[in-house]
């Protein structure tokens, strides 16, 4: 069974760091090329950016699974030049701007440093300071020497770290996805042909993986992601009354979210995989969001999907924080699931 060790800790660890926020994932994607090299019977780059790797099992009766982990995280877009290296933007994906002021970020494909800039404190009315700053008063500030134009994308600066049993860094959403999938093509099971969709522009509307689900056909579709883990203590100490994730129980298997109600037959041969082999898991609570699945079930006559993903705190800011554990059960869970996955689990009423 695979495992997570140093080796993948270290690809997550410049995976994250990588800037390649949707539209712009040529970075992550030299990466992804590069390590599954050797480990797929076809590989092609599709018209959006899509890697699809295909890894023919060769057993009888084997099952076309698709699974997806997109490529790209949320940022931002230079939009218009105000000189001195000060440019407007706008936000890439779902970014709360309260959070902005004062972020450092990189800028482009050469990670040009700049920050978030807005008024000082001192400089602002007791009014204002009431108020979030709207996005149009905010401006990326590169410099006069600094090296950008409109058009280029921007992420936070955030660098990856290791904290005891945690890992803190931008992107977990869903680079950790990613490292997942390339350990999965890895070590494919030979009872199923492993079709690995690592896919562009999730965060703006799942756009990569709709057209990834159209190319592959397959039988039965699951996005490895994250998911928020809303695990913290409320505002007064007591524990907090809803959450969807906690942190270290294990992967999260989805029930439904505001994009896919998930296939109960898949449900129930996930949790059942997991406690034939004794793999801690939890069912994220239903709510919002949503994952590749969301427009993979919708593909060609319909195809039977579902999420299974890694809890972590504060997704889509400058730094999330998941725990060592729930990933490597994340994918001891996938490899066994997909170890015994036969004709079978499909073939019972939805």
């Amino acid at each position: 069974m695979p495992t997570i060790g140093n080796a993948q800790i270290k690809l997550l660890e410049k995976l994250c760091n990588a800037v390649a926020v949707s539209g712009d994932e040529g970075e992550v994607r030299q990466v992804v090329l590069a390590e599954i090299k050797g480990h797929a019977d076809e590989v092609k780059v599709d018209a959006l950016g899509n890697v699809l790797a295909t890894k023919k099992g060769t057993g009888r009766r084997r099952v076309r699974v698709m699974l997806s982990a997109h490529m790209d995280e949320i940022g931002f877009m230079l939009v218009a030049d105000d000189g001195e290296g000060i440019f407007r933007f706008e936000t890439v994906g779902g970014i709360d701007p309260r959070q902005l002021p004062g972020k450092a970020v990189l800028v482009g494909k050469d990670h040009v440093p700049g920050v978030i800039g807005a008024r000082p404190i001192h400089l602002t009315t007791a009014d204002e300071r009431k108020r979030a700053i709207p996005l149009d008063a905010l401006r990326i500030d590169v410099g006069p020497g600094g090296k950008a134009r409109p058009g280029d994308r921007a992420a936070f600066a955030t660098r990856f770290q290791r904290s005891g049993p945690s890992i803190l860094a931008k992107a977990i959403d869903d680079r950790i996805g990613v490292v997942t999938l390339i350990e999965l093509l890895r070590n494919a099971p030979d009872n199923v042909d492993l079709l690995a969709a690592f896919t562009v522009q999730e965060e703006i509307g799942l756009r990569g993986a709709r057209v990834a689900a159209y190319a592959f056909a397959p039988d039965l579709g699951i996005a490895v992601d994250s998911t928020p883990a809303l695990d913290q203590p409320a505002w007064d100490g007591e524990p907090a009354p809803l959450y969807n994730t906690r942190l270290g129980l294990g992967p999260a298997i989805y029930i439904a979210d505001s994009s896919t109600l998930s296939d109960p037959r898949l449900i129930r041969w996930l949790a059942e995989s997991g406690e034939a082999a004794k793999i801690p898991y939890q069912f994220r609570q239903p709510g919002g969001g949503g994952t590749d699945a969301g427009t993979i079930h919708k593909a060609r006559a319909g195809v039977p999907a579902v999420s299974v993903s890694v809890p972590h705190r504060y997704p889509h800011t400058a730094a999330s924080i998941a725990r060592l554990d729930d990933w490597k059960n994340t994918l001891a869970l996938l490899h066994a699931a997909l170890t015994r996955l036969t004709p079978a689990v499909l073939a019972g009423e939805r």
